[in-house]
């Protein structure tokens, strides 16, 4: 009895202690992805029991290092026999230690292998959706275990599948038809495609766990707002109800990709050869950090560490350059268009650092160069007496005070002229017909709009075009008090036009308008 409780007690100390050695993670797997990933497993009778177990042991092992939940990945898996089920869905097992009790349950199926009739359960969990489904917005991986042993025709549903945005891998444990296999995984079929003795799965673990991170990794940390001096550091908020804290450094990259000279922060980076480093620390509630005290124009680094005693995280890292301190003009556009003027407008403003703005402008291609000088608290001005109809090269230039400059350069057009009719004259000819009389001629005139309207009916009205050199016309069989109006024709616009009406001695009957 003793020795049998001493036994106990033994492998009671001993289990925990295995269990934590198992849960060891590959440093860079927890936290680095979100994604639902269903697996179909071949588990139909040309698949023994020890090959079965085997694949069960590789998916416990490939799967191990994975941060699983709601907001991280998910697993499902479906099993391929004459039947095909759904052994469980993305919801089932939120922690790693239920998934692994599940894969070590898993029973094969036997029977045919009927891999279509699976691959129809596979396409339906893995569509977005509620309950069983997965999450939209977040990417969506197949990753088919089979002997090669007569799949049955699989490349249509497959495709289907690759069309509606999953990725497919394949892991081969036969012989089976490369070129059919080859179709049906996503490109590149060099990282997603794997032959592999059922013994020797072990080394292509590695290479599969990456091509799957790969496809899920998430961007869990990214830098906004970045100025001159500053930058903003967003991540998401993993340590949320956990007891713990987050650890930030960062520091400017130097040449060889270190961390250089990072301002007043205490502490050595032990990956940068002993260069100083800048360090923060924040609560496990926060989601984001100012980092200031930058220099302009700097390659830098970001490191966050969530530190718990409850979970493992992994270090997540960025890079971003900091903006010139010389920032305006950052922006240059165009209002107030017309035919001899535009307005130009430029930011943002900088008038503690720009002494002035000098804008220059010509008319393409080799017109001539003109110049105007602006205030440095004014961000707009009107270039006057252009020439209508043009393109214009305007390059706004802000002087600093430092003597530095930065210039930013738009091509703009100036609008069509389009002068309206000087003068319109109606001459009675007859009882119901007028000589029309106008005059034009300008630069750029396309002809000329003619219109007339009765006021007695409304279908009694008729418009026509004339010829440029046109400077008048007879219209003959008009109404009485008929309304007669002239515009111009431009290339881009109609010219305002006048309007005169037509009087005649005698009142007769309408007459209608014959062209």
């Amino acid at each position: 009895m003793e020795l049998s409780y001493l036994l106990t007690w033994l492998l009671m100390g001993l289990l925990p202690t295995l269990w934590t050695a198992q849960a060891a993670a590959p440093e860079g797997v927890l936290n680095c992805c979100e994604g639902d990933v269903l697996f179909l497993l071949d588990s139909s009778g040309s698949v023994s029991s020890y090959e079965h177990s085997r694949m069960l042991d590789f998916l416990s092992e490939l799967l191990l290092p994975f941060s699983l939940g709601d907001d991280q990945v998910r697993i499902g898996l479906v099993q391929v026999g004459t039947q095909p089920r759904l052994e469980f869905g993305f919801d089932a097992f939120p922690l790693q230690r239920g998934l692994q009790g599940a894969l070590k349950s898993t029973k094969p199926l036997k029977g045919d292998t009927n891999t279509v009739e699976a691959l129809k359960i596979a396409r339906r969990v893995l569509r977005p959706g509620p309950g069983e489904g997965a999450r939209p917005g977040l990417p969506r991986v197949l990753v088919w275990l089979t002997d090669g042993v007569k799949p049955g025709d699989v490349i249509g549903p497959m495709a289907e599948l690759r069309e509606e945005g999953v990725a497919v891998l394949v892991v081969s444990t036969g012989h089976g038809n490369y070129q059919v296999l080859r179709e049906v995984v996503s490109p590149p079929a060099e990282n997603h495609l794997y032959f592999v003795d059922i013994d020797d799965m072990s080394i292509i673990l590695e290479d599969l766990r990456d091509a799957i991170i790969e496809i899920i990794r998430a961007e869990r940390i990214n830098v906004r707002d970045v100025s001159s001096n500053a930058a903003t550091l967003h991540w998401r908020p993993v340590l949320s109800g956990l007891e713990g804290y987050y650890q930030i450094r960062f520091g400017p990259l130097t040449p060889s990709g270190g961390t250089g000279s990072g301002g007043s922060g205490t502490g050595t980076s032990p990956s940068t050869g002993g260069r100083h480093f800048q360090r923060l620390v924040q609560s496990s509630d926060s989601d984001s950090v100012r980092l200031t005290g930058l220099k302009p124009d700097t390659d830098y680094t970001a490191t966050l560490t969530p530190e718990s005693n409850q979970q493992a995280f992994n270090t997540l890292s960025v890079t971003f350059r900091t903006q010139s301190d010389v920032q305006s003009p950052a922006r240059v556009t165009v209002s107030e268009s017309g035919p001899t003027s535009v307005r130009v407008s430029w930011g943002p403003l900088q008038p503690e650092i720009v002494s002035s703005y000098y804008v220059e402008y010509s008319a393409l291609p080799t017109g001539k160069l003109h110049a105007v000088t602006v205030d440095k608290r004014q961000n707009s001005t009107l270039l006057k007496n252009l020439q209508a109809d043009s393109t214009y090269l305007v390059t706004v230039t802000a002087r600093h005070s430092s003597g530095k400059e930065k210039a930013m350069s738009v091509k703009v057009c100036t609008q069509e002229a389009t002068p309206a009719l000087a003068d319109l004259q109606l001459t009675t000819v007859d009882s119901h017909s007028v000589q029309v009389d106008w005059k034009g001629g300008f630069d750029g005139l396309k002809g000329y709009w003619l219109t007339w309207e009765g006021r007695q009916r409304a279908d009694q009205r008729s418009s026509f075009y004339l010829p440029p050199s046109s400077l008048s016309t007879r219209l003959a069989d008009l109404p009485p008090s008929a309304r007669v109006c002239v515009s111009p024709i431009y290339k881009t616009a109609r010219g305002e036009g006048l309007c005169c009406t037509a009087t005649f001695s005698s009142d007769a009957a309408t007459y209608g308008y014959q062209s």
